[in-house]
C-alpha cells in the first residue's frame, strides 16, 4: 500500500511538471508572439518607402513646434494670417511697387498720429491715456536666432564642400540642375515674387503631402525606379565614355591630391 501510495505521488508530481512546462511554454510563446509583433510592425514600416528617407512624421520632419503647427494649418486663424500678411506685402511691393522704407515711414506715421490723437483725446474724455508699453529686444531671443542662422549656413556650406569634392557624381549633377532651374525661374521673376512663390509653396506642398502621404510616396517609389534606371543607362552611354577619354596622368594626380 505505501509503495502504492509513493508511486501515485511520484506520478502526480510528473503530471504536474508537465502541466506546469506547458503553461510556462505557452506563456512563454505567446510572449516571445507578443515581442515579435512590435518588431514585425517595425520591418513593415522600414520597407515602406518615403519620400527623401523620412523615418519621421510631417509634423517632427520640420521641428515639431509652433512653426510646424503653421506651416501644416494645424491653427487655421494664424496660418491664414501669417499667408495673407505675405499675400499683402507681395501685392504691395511687386503688384503695388511700394517701396520698403516708404512702407515702413508710412506705418509709422500712421502709428504715431492715432496714437498721439487718441491720447490726447482721453484728456478732453476725462479718460486715462493709453499705456505704452515699453518695447525691448531681448539679447537671448538675437542670440538664439544668430547662433541657430549660423548653424545651417555651415551645414549649407558643409554641403556644398561635399558636393565639389567630386566624391559623389549623382550630387553634383543634381545640385547642377537644381541650381540650373532656379537661374530659369529667377530670369523669369525677381527675387521678391520667387521668395513669395517658394512661401506658398511652404504653406502649401507640406498639408497636401501629409494628406495623400501614401499615394505620393507610392508615386516616388516608382519615379525613384525609373530614374534609378535612366541613371543607370546614362552612366553606361555617356559618363564612362568621358572617364575613358580623360588622360590616366591626370587621374592618378587628382586621385594623389
Amino acid at each position: 500500500m505505501a509503495e502504492h501510495a509513493t508511486e501515485h505521488e511520484s506520478t502526480e508530481k510528473s503530471m504536474l511538471g508537465k502541466l506546469a512546462e506547458k503553461i510556462h511554454g505557452d506563456d512563454s510563446s505567446s510572449s516571445d508572439s507578443d515581442s515579435d509583433k512590435p518588431s514585425a510592425v517595425e520591418d513593415v514600416k522600414s520597407k515602406i518607402f518615403r519620400l527623401f528617407g523620412r523615418e519621421q512624421p510631417v509634423h517632427k520632419v520640420f521641428g515639431g513646434g509652433k512653426p510646424a503647427d503653421i506651416f501644416l494649418w494645424r491653427n487655421k486663424k494664424i496660418s491664414a494670417s501669417v499667408l495673407g500678411g505675405a499675400t499683402v506685402m507681395w501685392i504691395l511691393f511687386e503688384l503695388l511697387e511700394y517701396y520698403l522704407i516708404t512702407l515702413v515711414c508710412h506705418v509709422l506715421i500712421l502709428a504715431l498720429a492715432g496714437i498721439f490723437l487718441w491720447a490726447n483725446a482721453c484728456t478732453f474724455i476725462n479718460k486715462s491715456p493709453p499705456k505704452i508699453p515699453a518695447f525691448s529686444i531681448n539679447e537671448k531671443c538675437v542670440l538664439e536666432v544668430a547662433n541657430a542662422l549660423r548653424i545651417e549656413i555651415n551645414r549649407g556650406l558643409a554641403v556644398l564642400r561635399d558636393i565639389a569634392s567630386g566624391k559623389n557624381l549623382k550630387m553634383f549633377l543634381g545640385a547642377i540642375a537644381g541650381l540650373w532651374i532656379v537661374s530659369i525661374v529667377g530670369n523669369w521673376c525677381n527675387f521678391l515674387t520667387l521668395f513669395y512663390i517658394g512661401f506658398v509653396l511652404l504653406f502649401t506642398v507640406p498639408v497636401i503631402y501629409e494628406k495623400y502621404e501614401d499615394h505620393i510616396d507610392a508615386f516616388g517609389e516608382k519615379a525613384t525606379i525609373e530614374f534609378k534606371k535612366q541613371y543607370k543607362v546614362f552612366d553606361e552611354k555617356v559618363l564612362r565614355q568621358v572617364m575613358a577619354k580623360i588622360p590616366k596622368g591626370l587621374v592618378k594626380e587628382k586621385k594623389k591630391d
